[in-house]
């Protein structure tokens, strides 16, 4: 799937083109892999515009790329063998994938299912596992509220924190995701911020209020977790996926001041810093899902195809946990 044109606003069917190609023979040092399944995220969005980032923009007619997981096909590295699953960050919005070696990772399905290597095993997963953890630093008691809380990082977010012994607040965009965060996260409490003001609701179930708050959208949840914060809380800055779509500038919270009388600790990051925290992330995770601790949850959408339309309803909120393309129809 290629970049056909740089969309103003929100991504269209049309800003995409399906291609067939040939697939070339890997080289020494690479590897050949059938895809089983891609991942779109909401991070693409801004590599769809020229804008410089911390990530390189998609180039127009060329192929996009994403995180997959998929089989080793042929192999041209001693450290990879021909049936061995792998996962990489790079290998998505196609089929087949030829890549150096050093891109990928394997993976292990009996951790769990191959798609969750894109999920609660993957990226998601781990970007929850750091925020939360070594940014957010939840106690046992704290109130942590988690935007976007039916999400891929936010749902793992969310079940962390209850591990580890918070009172778990999400907000979410519909009355079916509260009850899913409710009834299978067991967050303590869910709002449909489409239902009454983040603001209004968020006071409601946070009495006492917020010790961290972990932010996947900005625009009005920031500015209403920043209003409820507690003396010396700690706010992660994910993501600000209000904002991914405008066109013009987005207001930022009226009321950053509260920031420095509640001395509260505001930081973004990015999971690609964090590579040293794989082993801890991997052997946590794989033990919580073992144990039930932690869910799986995927969206799946069927074909490379539908990847555009996947892309565009994870924008629009269209996902519980994980949105993700199934490539490979024996996978």
């Amino acid at each position: 799937m290629r970049l056909k044109s740089r969309p103003h606003g929100e991504p269209t069917p049309e800003n995409f083109e399906f291609a067939t190609v040939s697939v070339p023979e890997p080289a020494e040092g690479q590897l050949l892999v059938r895809n089983h399944f891609m991942s779109v995220d909401p991070y693409m969005r801004g590599r769809m515009n020229d804008a410089k980032s911390y990530v390189p923009p998609f180039k127009l007619g060329e192929v996009m790329d994403g995180g997959s997981v998929g089989q080793v096909i042929r192999s041209r590295s001693p450290d990879f063998k021909e049936g061995e699953f792998v996962v990489a960050g790079t290998g998505g919005w196609r089929e087949y994938a030829v890549a150096p070696a050093k891109h990928y990772q394997k993976a292990d399905p009996s951790v769990g299912p191959l798609s969750a290597y894109l999920g609660v095993l993957g990226m998601p997963g781990m970007t929850a596992y750091v925020g939360l953890l070594d940014l957010g630093k939840p106690k046992a008691g704290d109130t942590v509220f988690v935007s976007a809380a039916a999400g891929a990082v936010g749902g793992v977010v969310g079940q962390i924190a209850r591990i580890q012994g918070c009172r778990v607040v999400g907000s979410v965009g519909s009355d079916a995701k509260a009850k899913h965060l409710r009834d299978s996260l067991k967050f303590d409490a869910a709002l449909n911020y489409k239902a009454a003001p983040i603001a209004e609701s968020l006071a409601k179930a946070c009495p006492d209020g917020i010790d961290v708050y972990f932010d996947n959208v900005g625009g009005d949840h920031l500015e209403a977790a920043i209003g409820l914060m507690n003396n010396h809380g700690r706010i992660v800055l994910c993501g600000s996926i209000s904002g991914y779509n405008a066109t013009a500038p987005t207001p930022g919270p009226r009321n950053m001041f509260l920031a420095v009388g509640k001395r509260l600790t505001l930081q973004g990051y990015i999971v690609s810093d964090h590579a040293d925290r794989r082993a801890d992330f991997l052997r946590d995770m794989g033990q919580w899902l073992r144990e039930g601790k932690v869910s799986d949850v995927s969206t799946v959408v069927e074909g490379l195809d539908q990847a555009p339309g996947a892309f565009i309803g994870l924008l629009r909120g269209d996902n519980t946990g994980k949105m993700l393309v199934r490539l490979a129809k024996d996978a």
